[in-house]
């Protein structure tokens, strides 16, 4: 049979007329294995036709187009009068959580009873050997096309949703670290970022590459909130960081990364997290604090003495210029002494100890230190005073 004798309307009324059938059969070979899919033909009966009626006309246009030039390599691809209608209903399936691998299987199970309907109406009709041929090579080439549409709209969804979740994730984060947002708007927004709201939380920066802290909030997933500045990741929220064996995770995940870990606080008190979170990275910079990862709770006294510099160095031009007539060498010695006696709170065996000399040369330069400072080292505050110049030297 030539193409001219082709009976293509002939074929194609039959197909249409038969799509019930087909469906219906396509809809019991479905309920044994995929129920989910079989109601879905039972609940969106109209709504499938469509695409199956399309099914049939780019069915035949290929067959005839296979019989015209039989050289001609078929395209992988579906057109675009079938793409984006496959597309979506990929798409659908992932937003009605369902397998990709499923879904390709079930098209796979519809080609085998398409095409047995379809052989079976040409064999009614008489169609010969060639254009059976035709229409069997169309049938599992098209559903290879629509197989790659829908797994395409499936993948492209998931890139789309992930996209679109990162940025909710990156608007809680500003949310919470603006601090001026009610309860319920959190909660709103925490739900569209499918983010749980912890008990605590904590601000992690990072100092070094922003590239690798790209890399590191995905280790940190799920629950890291990113924080982003500029475009760039510098950070981000941690849920309980405090909980059992966290803080050991968070050391393993942040070592070599130049990290700051703020305080646990509830997200209500985040921007002040960030605050403290923020001192430590500059004391950090300056080498006053050398931890890696720094967890600023550990170092909360040497955050409080310098968060300002200016109120240190003056502290100590005060508390030390006693000892400002003294040459260079007997200052260090004296201000050594000094930081040891008020750390032992005065016991001359233990300073003798730490320092490696003789308890008789402490008992020297204490009297000197008691010249120059008088009752001063009698007075609690002028001790608390002194100890923080002494314990502190800058870095």
């Amino acid at each position: 049979m030539t193409i001219a004798t082709f009976d293509r309307a002939g074929l194609e009324k039959a197909l249409l007329d038969d799509l019930p059938d087909l469906l219906a059969e396509v809809r019991d070979r479905l309920a044994e294995h995929w129920p989910d899919y079989a109601a879905f033909l039972d609940t969106n009966r109209d709504a499938v036709l469509g695409p199956a009626e399309l099914f049939v006309h780019r069915l035949l246009d290929m067959s005839l187009a296979n019989l015209s030039n039989p050289e001609e390599t078929t395209p992988e691809r579906a057109d675009a009068a079938v793409r984006p209608v496959f597309e979506e209903i990929g798409r659908r399936q992932l937003r009605e959580g369902n397998d990709l691998t499923r879904l390709l299987t079930a098209f796979q199970l519809g080609a085998r009873v398409a095409w047995r309907h379809v052989a079976a109406t040409a064999l009614r009709l008489e169609f010969a050997p060639d254009n059976l041929a035709a229409l069997a090579d169309s049938v599992f080439v098209f559903v290879n096309q629509l197989s790659f549409s829908a797994a395409n709209g499936y993948l492209q969804e998931q890139i789309d949703d992930a996209v679109a979740r990162e940025r909710r994730r990156e608007e809680l984060a500003n949310l919470l670290l603006a601090g001026r947002a009610s309860a319920e708007a959190i909660r709103t927004a925490a739900a569209q970022a499918a983010w749980r709201i912890p008990d605590t939380a904590a601000v992690v920066i990072y100092s070094g590459d922003h590239h690798a802290a790209t890399t590191l909030v995905a280790r940190l997933e799920p629950g890291a909130l990113p924080i982003r500045r500029d475009g760039l990741v510098v950070g981000a929220i941690v849920p309980e960081p405090s909980g059992p064996g966290r803080r050991l995770q968070l050391s393993r995940e942040l070592a070599g990364m130049g990290a700051v870990v703020g305080n646990a606080v509830t997200l209500a008190q985040l921007p002040r997290s960030l605050e403290i979170a923020r001192i430590a990275v500059r004391l950090r910079s300056t080498g006053v604090l050398s931890d890696d990862p720094v967890f600023a709770d550990e170092h909360l006294d040497a955050l409080i003495v310098w968060r300002d510099e200016a109120l240190v160095a003056a502290l100590r031009d005060e508390m030390l210029a006693p000892l400002g007539g003294e040459t260079d060498a007997a200052r260090d010695r004296l201000a050594e002494t000094l930081a040891s006696w008020l750390r032992h709170f005065g016991d001359r065996q233990a300073i003798a100890h730490e320092l490696s000399i003789h308890p008789q040369t402490v008992r020297y330069r204490m009297a000197r230190l008691r010249t120059l400072y008088g009752e001063r080292l009698d007075d609690p505050d002028s001790r608390a005073r002194l100890f923080l110049a002494l314990e502190w030297p800058g870095p």
